[in-house]
């Protein structure tokens, strides 16, 4: 075969039996049969291997557009759309205003991960900010799960060049699985708040939509202060990062849709 691998062992991976298997074999695999991206995905589910950021199904721009009404609705619970690695996709007025404003950022700057280990400001919004970093990190490894160096998303690459914190925890190979949460923020415009991320995948995409309902009702209180001062006109978020014009108009949706 194509792949260098035996009629018998292939037979076994398509009947779904229990073998050991390395991505870069089901990557030969992928390229000797000509699979789409879906269909590479497919593969590696049936070996037991999750999702890379290279092979997994992206999230169609149509269907962003349809869960942006959705999103919206929930106001003033932050919402949001994540890939798999942290890439904000969509997001609600709450969320936007919750961390920074969203809207100044360039959508590949748009990724949670970059934006604690690169931004002091977006990092001091957490109560418990070593905490986060360390799940942070074990979430991304276990996201990225077994593929090799060229397949791993970019924005781990990135973060180890950049971020001596980043590389240090990383080196530790600590994974952790998604999990329901309690999170702490300090907001300069609202004060302490206490939420809880709620996560569910949106189904042929491997993104997934956290919703952050109040844990409390001072809480509770706070969001909806929060949006109320966006809506007045008052400066919501200390954060701002200045770019170009361009970068000014609202678009609360990745219009690629990539991962």
């Amino acid at each position: 075969m194509l792949a260098s691998v035996g009629v018998t062992w292939y037979t076994w991976l398509e009947q779904g039996r229990t073998i050991n298997v390395s991505a870069q074999v089901l990557s030969a695999v992928g390229r000797a049969l000509k699979l789409d991206a879906a269909e590479t995905a497919y593969l590696r589910s049936l070996a037991g291997l999750p999702p890379t950021a290279s092979d997994g199904p992206t999230c169609d721009p149509a269907l962003l557009m349809a869960i942006q009404p959705v999103l919206d609705k929930l106001d003033p619970y932050p919402a949001c759309v994540q890939t798999p690695f942290f890439d904000v996709v969509a997001y609600n007025r709450a969320y936007r205003l919750l961390f920074a404003d969203l809207d100044l950022l360039p959508e590949s700057e748009r990724n949670c991960a970059v934006q604690f280990f690169k931004d002091p400001q977006w990092r001091a919004l957490y109560r418990d900010p070593d905490i986060v970093a360390s799940r942070m990190v074990a979430r991304l490894r276990s996201e990225a799960g077994a593929a090799t160096e060229q397949e791993a998303p970019e924005v781990i690459g990135r973060l180890q060049d950049e971020s001596d914190e980043f590389a240090r925890l990383w080196a530790r190979h600590d994974v952790l699985l998604e999990r329901y949460e309690v999170k702490q923020l300090n907001s300069p415009a609202v004060g302490d708040l206490n939420l809880n991320f709620v996560s569910t995948v949106i189904p042929d995409t491997n993104h997934r939509m956290t919703v952050m309902t109040p844990a409390d009702g001072e809480t509770t209180e706070r969001l909806g202060k929060l949006v109320e001062r966006e809506a007045d006109g008052h400066e919501s978020s200390p954060i701002r990062h200045g770019h170009g014009d361009a970068d000014l108009v609202p678009h609360h949706t990745n219009r690629k849709g990539e991962l």
